[in-house]
């Protein structure tokens, strides 16, 4: 196994990382927009309500994780437009307290590694005390630079799996979140301690999950969300030609609706088919709102605009940049189902290291996997995620 997961703990990860702000499972869907656009992988955790104004966060208050997905789904759901979002984050999320654990700072990295292979997505950390006990030469600040650490322990005790925890001095408790993507690029600062496994395939690695989650092109898109398993939270839409092999056309999922028009994105799922929804209606014009049937949503849109004091809501025609689908290539001819939401892939071929690059990039929590061998691009033979990524550097490197 390799030293640096032995030799660094939590609390290194969490030097320079911002006090949690909580959200409450009373607090609207609007605040919980708000909480998601700066949070990683498109979902937040939702806590109980505080029995005292004092009351530290918890395990034990931590109710569920709630995503962009989650919004969405409800609002197409709902049909209520805008007067939806301000239903409360309690009847959304959907109670699961096994993904986050509450961890002291002295855990080792490999035991925090064990448990998100596990499923846990989140890690709340005491931020005000000290700990003690363990071999560590640095200690790694969130922003990427390296700061000398003030003392060492014995190296003997550097195959310990339990640590003697130093009184904490504090006045008031302060907590931080760890998610999965802080993980991943405290692994990405340390390719060299992990070599040679970030330069290998991740075919060979074993980092491909075949047990991916899709849907038809064709389908409705609202079925694509009820599909979306829990990890990684995404579902690729494909085109299946007549000798069964898949084509990835786009992928609904948490990190694409990240920051989105969660209106514009619940009326989509509700009248588009998934192909329809991954691209959006063309940008110039040829598919307007108009060419497709308007049920619930879009009627309660034209209802609140006819609300006296609230100004009205034109009915513009869908695109991918009303729900937050950003692509560089926005200028490239693109194919029907090609367009600035193309979903993010790699070949069989490609290395860790380029894989987990790319998640970092784009803040996303999953990478789909084409067929090296194929003479197309887009054959799906499976898809890359966080576990999959902390199971290939944890078991290639014992």
């Amino acid at each position: 196994m390799a030293a640096v997961f032995y030799h660094h703990v939590v609390g290194d990860l969490t030097v320079g990382k911002p006090e949690i702000a909580e959200l409450s499972d009373a607090d609207t869907l609007d605040d919980a927009a708000r909480a998601i656009a700066g949070s990683p992988e498109g979902a937040v955790p939702v806590w109980r309500a505080r029995a005292a104004p004092d009351d530290p966060p918890s395990g034990i208050r931590f109710l569920g994780m709630i995503s962009a997905v989650d919004i969405a789904a409800f609002l197409a759901g709902a049909g209520a437009g805008d007067r939806a979002m301000r239903a409360a984050v309690g009847e959304v999320v959907q109670p699961n307290q096994d993904l986050l654990r509450e961890v002291d700072p002295g855990t080792r990295l490999i035991d925090a590694l064990e448990l998100m292979r596990n499923g846990v997505k989140r890690f709340l950390v005491r931020k005000n005390g000290s700990w003690t006990g363990i071999t560590k030469r640095f200690s790694m600040l969130y922003n990427g630079k390296w700061m000398k650490n003030s003392e060492s322990g014995s190296p003997s005790s550097a195959g310990s799996s339990s640590m003697q925890l130093s009184p904490f001095i504090s006045c008031a408790e302060r907590f931080c979140c760890l998610s999965r993507e802080d993980i991943l690029r405290f692994l990405i600062g340390c390719l060299g301690a992990l070599a040679p496994i970030p330069l290998s395939p991740i075919c060979t690695l074993g980092a491909i999950n075949p047990h991916y989650c899709h849907v038809e092109a064709s389908a409705p898109a609202m079925e694509a969300i009820q599909k979306i398993p829990g990890d990684p939270c995404g579902v690729a839409v494909v085109e299946t030609t007549p000798d069964g092999v898949r084509k990835i056309i786009g992928d609904i999922s948490a990190y694409k609706l990240w920051k989105c028009d969660y209106v514009a994105a619940a009326w989509a799922l509700a009248n588009l088919s998934a192909g329809q929804f991954v691209i959006g209606a063309d940008e110039n014009g040829s598919t307007p709102i108009s060419a497709f049937p308007l049920p619930s949503i879009s009627s309660s849109l034209s209802e609140e605009a006819a609300e006296p004091g609230r100004s009205p809501r034109l009915l513009k025609k869908f695109s991918s940049r009303n729900i937050g689908f950003l692509n560089s290539q926005a200028n490239q001819v693109r194919s029907m189902y090609r367009g600035r939401s193309s979903p993010l892939m790699c070949r069989s071929t490609s290395s860790l290291a380029a894989v987990m690059a790319q998640m970092l990039s784009h803040r996303a929590t999953h990478v789909w996997v084409t067929d090296a061998e194929a003479e197309e691009d887009d054959v799906l033979v499976g898809v890359v995620g966080y576990t999959d990524i902390f199971a290939a550097v944890t078991r290639s490197s014992a």
